[in-house]
């Protein structure tokens, strides 16, 4: 399968990937690029909930051995960790970059040579984590990347909190899409990541995605190639709304999702000043997750033999 798998943008022409650059671009004069649909004009240097402008500015990357088995193989996922977030996270296990916006400002060609240089380093994929609000700029640097010899699939790892629009313009860009699905409950999504719509908008979002790239594909390495994988991070007290995750996840998007239920919560940030978020999950939690998505049925549970 790997010898026949062509990434998605190297089906598209020159003509086609710059037009959805020139699309993403322009809605940064008047951005709603998120649901947060702030409306400023980044362009010109103005900023909304997610502070950044209208350059690529990143925190550090490199070949990452942490994440999901069939990203990691055997030499690695490119990640590349963005600055800044769209999403309000009290409990944010990154947040001098996602909150703080440590980084540096860099160039699109700056970019495109980091993706190649991942390349090269014999990573399996370029994974760009927490893309949401720097899309049209990451976009962009794909395009030079792509007439420079890249050839990898693209993740597209993000929160979930992101606009139809958005995730459309990137249809034939994106190979593998890993959104977070973080809270089922609108009132939990409200206080802990001030975003009350976000259980609405993620549902909307995982379809499209999934409608665009299907089941996640695995090749003959074990590498994952092309599809959806869902990760979804357990938090204390029930507060993720796990049940209502995992039946949505089966019952409306596909029993053979590619999913990650995740136990690795640990207080940080303001997470003290938010009990039960002041404490790591119990083994029955977690238990208690795992069994919720075996009943629904969902078949593929990274590192659950089914």
């Amino acid at each position: 399968m790997r010898e026949s798998f062509i990434p998605a943008y190297k089906r598209l022409s020159r003509n086609e990937i710059w037009e959805k650059v020139k699309t993403a671009e322009a809605i940064l004069k008047e951005c709603r690029l998120c649901p947060r649909n702030c409306r400023v004009d980044r362009r010109s240097g103005e900023r909304g909930v997610c502070n950044s402008g209208d350059k690529p500015i990143i925190a550090s990357w490199g070949p990452h051995f942490g994440e999901e088995r069939p990203l990691v193989g055997r030499f690695g996922s490119g990640t590349i960790f963005f600055s800044h977030c769209n999403l309000k996270c009290i409990f944010c296990q990154n947040w001098t970059i996602s909150h703080l916006g440590e980084g540096e400002e860099i160039t699109f060609e700056k970019l495109a040579e980091i993706m190649i240089g991942l390349q090269n380093m014999g990573c399996h994929n370029i994974n760009l984590v927490t893309p949401t609000h720097q899309m049209p700029m990451i976009l962009h640097s794909i395009a030079i990347a792509v007439e420079k010899g890249l050839n990898i699939p693209i993740v597209y790892n993000c929160g979930g909190y992101e606009s139809i629009e958005a995730i459309e313009i990137l249809d034939g860009v994106i190979d593998i899409y890993m959104p977070d699905f973080k809270y089922s409950d609108p009132e939990m999504a409200l206080k802990y990541s001030k975003a009350k719509d976000y259980p609405a908008v993620v549902k909307a979002v995982i379809k499209e995605m999934y409608r665009q790239v299907g089941d996640l594909v695995i090749d003959d390495r074990g590498i994952a190639l092309r599809g959806l994988l869902v990760r979804h991070l357990v938090l204390p007290g029930g507060i993720a709304g796990t049940k209502e995750v995992v039946r949505f996840i089966a019952e409306e998007i596909s029993k053979d999702t590619y999913v990650n239920i995740m136990d690795q919560y640990y207080p940080c940030y303001k997470a003290f000043e938010y009990p039960p978020l002041d404490r790591r999950i119990t083994k029955s939690e977690y238990s208690e997750a795992i069994n919720f998505a075996l009943k629904a049925g969902l078949k593929r549970i990274d590192g659950v033999t089914v």
